[in-house]
């Protein structure tokens, strides 16, 4: 428990720190264009990046859940660890004004960017909550959709956050969760790096390992829906081939 609380601490003030750096990425201001290179490498379309707020894309996650949850006009939707806003906000273009998608992320500083982004957008169907994705305050059976962005392996209890996240769903309701897992064995100072757990490395579960703790929360119809290696500028050579960003989508 100490250590699965000295994680939580860490990580939380490593993304304070990357809220108030001041980043902000949209291509029609002055922004970092690597950010925007980014996102595109993770599935974000040229018109997705230019229709959020400036400051939305921060240069976080390894995928697009909003491009592959199916989601539809009217839905309510949920972001476990929901950053600058920036799947939020996309999410809230989609299921429109009869729809309804609620951030949650643990850590103030992203909140209130998140917050000053939709204020910037106009949003009005969106909302931010501080909280952990292990305990969500949120109501039974009351989400139609559950996404998130390589958050939950930043979670020292993983099958707590996705526990969370089948009470919350409705009936039939769904994830689509981009996240990263492991193929081999990391080496053991890299598991134990706190620098790793913030950089979503060392909290990666195996791969199947990951697709049996969805299925332990109750999911049902647990599916890999894209995989591929991750492979960055700098990356520790003993990882190379082992680090997988999926896609995965399951039902209730």
């Amino acid at each position: 428990m100490k250590r699965e609380k000295e994680i939580r601490e860490f990580v939380k003030e490593r993304y304070a720190e990357i809220a108030s750096e001041g980043d902000s990425c949209c291509p029609s201001c002055a922004c970092p264009p690597d950010l925007v290179e980014q996102a595109k490498s993770m599935g974000y379309s040229e018109q997705e990046i230019r229709s959020v707020p400036e400051g939305a894309v921060m240069g976080l996650g390894c995928g697009n859940p909003t491009a592959l949850a199916g989601l539809k006009e009217g839905e309510t939707v949920l972001d476990l660890g929901s950053g600058g806003g920036l799947d939020v906000f996309l999410a809230a273009r989609k299921v429109g004004e009869k729809g309804k998608v609620i951030g949650v992320d643990m850590t103030p500083e992203m909140l209130e960017k998140a917050r000053e982004n939709a204020k910037k957008g106009s949003h009005k169907n969106v909302e931010f909550r501080v909280g952990e994705i292990e305990n969500l305050r949120v109501e039974d059976d009351s989400i139609d959709v559950v996404i998130s962005n390589c958050v939950i392996n930043l979670s020292p209890d993983k099958l707590a956050t996705y526990k969370e996240a089948f009470r919350i769903l409705k009936p039939n309701g769904r994830i689509l969760i981009s996240d990263l897992v492991t193929e081999g064995e990391l080496p053991e100072d890299v598991r134990r790096s706190f620098e790793a757990w913030a950089g979503c490395i060392a909290g990666a579960l195996e791969k199947q390992e990951y697709l049996n703790t969805i299925k332990k929360a109750g999911f049902r119809d647990v599916t890999i829906l894209a995989e591929h290696p991750l492979g960055e500028p700098g990356m520790d050579d003993r990882l190379t081939g082992k680090i997988i960003s999926i896609q995965v989508k399951a039902y209730k």
